[in-house]
């Protein structure tokens, strides 16, 4: 998730305490700040990652992410434009999937710094269902890339220690 405008941390907290009415975090990662991909004229991102664990099917829980996007006050205003909140499906329990609405994995996930370093940290092992590669290997493999810091530990998202740590 990444958030560039507003109260961007608070963008992402709130994100994260809106997907536990429908799942059940059971990790999320350390806060970063990153610089944007695509046009420059705009905000750094705080981004983050959280793994969720759901019944609900790959196209519901989208919708679900686009309802807690639209509560959050997302305003859809151009590809790689500033947002209030962004929610992405990178993986969903290994499925490979590719529909006019959703395409997992995300289609553009190993080639980010900004998605890679925050889901290293909560699933270093977890393979990219296309490319067999775990997520920290194809991290190791970028070369260079967006600046991403780490600002803040996982608790600024997610007070309650989640259910995986």
């Amino acid at each position: 998730m990444g958030s560039n405008l507003g109260d961007r941390t608070a963008n992402c907290m709130l994100a994260v305490s809106m997907l536990s009415a429908f799942a059940r975090v059971t990790a999320v990662s350390s806060v970063y700040e990153t610089e944007p991909v695509g046009p420059k004229d705009q905000p750094d991102f705080i981004n983050c990652a959280a793994c969720i664990e759901t019944d609900i099917p790959p196209e519901g829980l989208l919708a679900e992410l686009r309802s807690i996007e639209d509560a959050l006050g997302r305003v859809r205003s151009g590809r790689w434009r500033e947002r209030s909140i962004d929610l992405d499906i990178v993986f969903y329990d290994g499925l490979i999937m590719n529909t006019d609405a959703l395409t997992i994995p995300h289609p553009r996930a190993h080639l980010r710094r900004f998605v890679l370093e925050p889901l290293a940290e909560i699933s270093p092992g977890l393979v990219h269902p296309v490319l067999g590669v775990t997520v920290s290997g194809l991290l190791g493999m970028l070369k260079g890339g967006e600046r991403v810091v780490k600002t803040a530990p996982p608790s600024v998202l997610f007070p309650q220690k989640p259910t995986g740590y």
